[in-house]
């Protein structure tokens, strides 16, 4: 780090935060930390938990073989340069003893240490026992476990993250098969969590550590090109370090500047998004201009600006628009020295301290007393706004998504046509920005206006641009705008919607399903009847009754059957030797069995072979079935066959079609009641594929033979709302062949 101009001693900004210099050994060095911030610190209190803490882990040591309690107290140092008040850094101390120690009880923590530090080592408890790195369902249900601890008490995280950057600092010591485990999580979920705290260099350094265990082949690679820029080049931080001095200096703005490389995960990323190599990069460096007032950093801006050309598009004030975390500064990117691009970040000293802390600044001491930092913000806001959202979300997979994508996302400023600020994420769309302001809005979104000119729905909206929502009643959300929007407020709400139309078009089909087989034994789908048959199968009430039926989860057969078993038409047809006078294949020697092929299932009137099975008889196919070409080699076993002339007399032959059917309303009754029309009878729908615009299903039909069944198929491709119908036959590997 190169820290040059100002007068007052100010930590680098980069590392300012990373836990102090220095080995911890005794209570008193610990205390005398938390002196230098707090002078009225409870030093009894302190000493206690320490001593506590020591007993509690005595003859306990870690993977690297030192005694373990050196974890806890490097976890209370990390949080002292964070200035954080008495009960985190005995939370902090004392936040692995409950859980490794049978001995030790949140009980008597509280009777020690009082009520507020048990409940936040209970928390820390808690959160360590969640394995965030689990299977999905698990991983997001603990994941909400999470946000509701720290909606509680978002302290309960600060330990938690600190825990876990002393972990990875110390990670080389683990198992290759743990460390990639804990470096998956932490890239994960904790450092997005500490970036959405607002602890930018907490969630730099763990990305850094984990991209170390993840890829460390890449990022030696980078380090060694950082390297050879060096030698190649020379010390360029400090030689733009100095042109931003000289900048300052003659414009009469006082400030203090600090350079940096950025790490190497920052530039592997940038590599990656861009497909860039490392030397087409250009701002892999970083500086920060601390200034003494807001006015001053706005005259350092133009200081920056006059001296060096900038990089157009590269500029936000998030001073006039501060992130959500709080986060205010200024960001800016020009061509420096040697056409190098550099990312400067101009801020006050008190919007810097909220830029290191984050959320903890809310609870820093200076002096003794709580930081009164006007730029701090409600450390609860967020995690409350996020825990309600999740409350709503049935799925895990939904809910993992949509707290990644509010936690990783930088964000967008854009405007309503009346002028009030939305925040947005980074690519977000007009469809976004529909549902940020209200669902019933993204709801019926249309299409939208971009600074007065109309743009798809698509587009990425760009900093401060103005956006105008075109609605339209009776719009509904489209299956294609999931793939669109990347807040998971509007994903969720979507989703929602989506998932009730479907149900809606799910309860209009099984009710016309319900009707078709209730007629066939002759009565009628009352409300009254649905419901006692909803309750007969455990399914809830009728509504639930009719999705399934529409969804295909359960037939009319089954409806039916749960109300009337005894006249229910069975599903499965019945052997046909009884149906007929004779038997039903000539050809076969007196007492030999015969049964027909499921893969093809003849009907009377197709040429028909035999084939001998020894302990089957002889199975009956029709003489196109794919499966007869099993048996080629094997003629021997054929049997030339033919129908009984009266097997066709009745509708209790079965065929299976495949129907392709526009998703119009009144579609499925036309075929339904057009099949019944023509003699036949059906005893299955199967919805094999369901789109917005057309269903292909599978419908079983009982019919005569299969003189019959061309004339339905005729009769139905004359149909309007049908595209195709074609007759389906299974091969003995179950390859399903179509067949006119």
């Amino acid at each position: 780090m190169t820290k040059q101009g100002g007068s007052r001693t100010l930590a680098a900004p980069d590392e300012p935060l990373a836990g102090v210099k220095g080995v911890v050994t005794r209570p008193d060095e610990l205390i005398d930390l938390v002196k230098a911030y707090n002078p009225n610190t409870d030093e009894a209190l302190i000493e206690r938990a320490w001593v506590y803490g020591a007993r509690a882990h005595a003859g306990q040591f870690r993977a690297s073989g030192e005694p373990y309690y050196n974890h806890p107290i490097e976890v209370a140092k990390m949080l002292t340069s964070l200035r954080l008040d008495d009960s985190t850094i005995v939370t902090a101390l004392l936040h692995d003893t409950v859980e490794d120690n049978a001995g030790c009880t949140t009980e008597e923590v509280a009777e020690i240490f009082g009520e507020e530090i048990a409940h936040l080592v209970d928390g820390v408890t808690k959160l360590t026992k969640l394995q965030i790195g689990s299977r999905e369902t698990e991983q997001a249900e603990n994941f909400r476990k999470l946000l509701m601890a720290m909606s509680r008490d978002v302290r309960v995280l600060l330990v938690k993250l600190a825990d876990r950057l002393h972990n990875m600092r110390t990670i080389k010591h683990l198992k290759p098969y743990k460390q990639e485990k804990k470096a998956r999580e932490t890239m994960d979920i904790y450092a997005p969590l500490a970036g959405r705290m607002g602890m930018q260099w907490m969630r730099e350094e763990l990305e850094d550590l984990s991209f170390q265990v993840l890829n460390p082949d890449a990022r030696k690679s980078i380090i060694h090109r950082f390297a050879t820029l060096r030698k190649e080049s020379g010390d360029l931080i400090s030689q733009i370090t100095d042109d931003i001095n000289s900048a300052l200096a003659n414009s009469g703005v006082e400030a203090e500047v600090y350079g940096r490389e950025k790490r190497p995960y920052s530039i592997w990323r940038k590599m990656e998004a861009k497909g860039e190599a490392f030397h087409r990069l250009s701002d892999i460096y970083g500086f920060r201009i601390i200034t003494r007032s807001v006015d001053d950093a706005y005259r350092a801006l133009g200081a920056v600006h006059r001296r060096w050309v900038a990089v157009p598009g590269r500029f936000k004030d998030y001073i006039s628009q501060p992130k959500s975390n709080g986060y205010r500064s200024l960001h800016t990117t020009v061509s420096g020295r040697n056409a190098k691009r550099v990312e400067v970040q101009i801020r006050t000293r008190e919007m810097h301290e909220v830029a290191e802390a984050g959320v903890a600044a809310h609870w820093a001491y200076r002096d003794g007393v709580p930081s009164d930092n006007p730029f701090a913000v409600d450390p609860f806001r967020w995690v409350r706004q996020l825990a309600e959202e999740i409350e709503t979300t049935e799925n895990p997979a939904e809910l993992l998504e949509h707290v990644k994508l509010e936690m990783f996302q930088d964000q967008v400023f854009c405007f309503t046509p009346k002028g009030e600020v939305v925040k947005l994420p980074r690519g977000a769309t007009p469809i976004d920005f529909a549902y940020a302001i209200h669902t019933r809005i993204g709801h019926s979104c249309v299409g939208s206006k971009v600074d007065g000119r109309r743009v798809p729905l698509w587009t990425k909206l760009k900093n401060g641009q103005a956006v105008e929502i075109i609605r339209a009643e009776g719009q509904r959300p489209q299956s294609s705008w999931e793939e669109i929007v990347v807040t998971g407020r509007a994903k969720s709400a979507i989703r929602r919607a989506l998932k009730n139309d479907r149900r809606a078009a799910d309860i209009r089909m099984g009710r016309e399903i319900a009707r078709i087989a209730f007629e066939r034994i002759g009565k009628q789908a009352t409300d009254k009847a649905l419901d006692t048959a909803a309750r007969s199968l455990a399914i809830g009430r009728g509504d639930d009754l009719l999705a399934k039926l529409g969804s295909a989860e359960i037939t009319g057969h089954e409806v039916v059957a749960s109300l009337y078993p005894d006249i229910a038409t069975p599903t499965v047809s019945e052997p046909l030797r009884d149906s007929v006078d004779g038997p039903i294949y000539i050809g076969l020697a007196a007492g030999q069995d015969a049964i027909a092929g499921p893969c093809c299932n003849p009907l009377p009137g197709e040429r028909i072979i035999g084939i001998a099975e020894r302990g089957r008889g002889v199975v009956i196919h029709a003489i196109d079935c794919p499966s007869l070409g099993a048996f080629e080699d094997q003629m021997e076993r054929w049997i030339d066959l033919r129908w009984n002339p009266d097997a066709g007399r009745g509708p209790s032959n079965h065929a299976l079609l495949e129907v392709v059917l526009a998703n119009d309303p009144g579609a499925l009754g036309r075929v339904c009641t057009l099949i019944g029309e023509l003699g036949a009878n059906i005893s299955d729908i199967d919805f094999a594929e369901r789109k917005t615009d057309f269903y292909r299903l599978h419908v079983d039909l009982e019919l005569r033979d299969v003189k019959h069944l061309h004339h339905i198929i005729r009769a139905l491709e004359a149909e309007s709302v049908i595209t195709q119908v074609t007759r389906v036959r299974q091969s003995a590997v179950g390859v399903t062949d179509g067949v006119e």
